[in-house]
């Protein structure tokens, strides 16, 4: 079981005050722009953790890279995707999005607030992040059509400068994108969005820990 105090400030923290943009442009790619346009498709993402070996741990997927035409083919990401018309909310969007990718059943989730919205240039995305927990051992069964693999980061790992990087990135169409900054998990890559809404998660966490 998580932490319930640890539970308990973070979503305090969510409702007092997000870090927001500053937090998410520390691992943004130079020059990239914030900007939010309003013909924007909307999407949602869910920033899940889970307890693993007694520490709380944030669930990342590795997209499949079997579709070429994916421009975030292969990348590391949260569950999430775009608002279908069958959902009433967006954060519905995002528990559905969880439970079709990775099986996580929307009654064992426990949503407990919202990160700062998104936007993704290339996929012409306005994201909306939700954190949640779940209330008891993650059990998955992976979407193969379009997740290869779960990926769990104990925050502790986020929470290090250590596994903060930068390099070149080689992007789907043929461009390369230099000293981009990115988390090391595990030897991943994690860079784009999902690095920066990880940021301003991990700004928060630092801030209830009081550092």
């Amino acid at each position: 079981m998580l932490d319930q105090d640890f539970i308990n400030r973070l979503e305090l923290a969510i409702l007092k005050q997000k870090p927001g943009r500053e937090a998410q442009i520390l691992m943004a790619n130079p020059g990239r722009s914030m900007a939010e346009p309003i013909h924007a498709r909307s999407a949602s993402v869910l920033l899940l953790l889970v307890s693993k070996n007694a520490s709380p741990h944030i669930v990342l997927t590795k997209r499949t890279a079997k579709y070429p035409d994916d421009k975030h083919s292969g990348q590391i990401s949260f569950p999430g995707g775009s608002l279908d018309p069958t959902d009433a909310n967006l954060q519905m969007t995002a528990i559905r999005e969880t439970y079709e990718e990775i099986g996580v059943e929307p009654e064992k989730l426990q949503i407990i607030g919202y990160l700062t919205n998104l936007y993704i240039p290339v996929s012409n995305f306005l994201v909306h992040p939700f954190v949640g927990y779940l209330r008891q051992e993650a059990i998955y069964k992976i979407q193969p059509d379009e997740v290869d693999e779960i990926i769990e980061v104990p925050v502790s790992m986020l929470m290090d400068d250590n596994n903060i990087k930068k390099k070149n990135i080689r992007i789907f169409n043929g461009i390369t994108l230099k000293d981009v900054p990115y988390f090391d998990f595990y030897g991943n890559t994690v860079w784009g969005a999902t690095a920066m809404i990880l940021s301003e998660f991990r700004q928060l966490v630092s801030n209830i820990q009081g550092k």
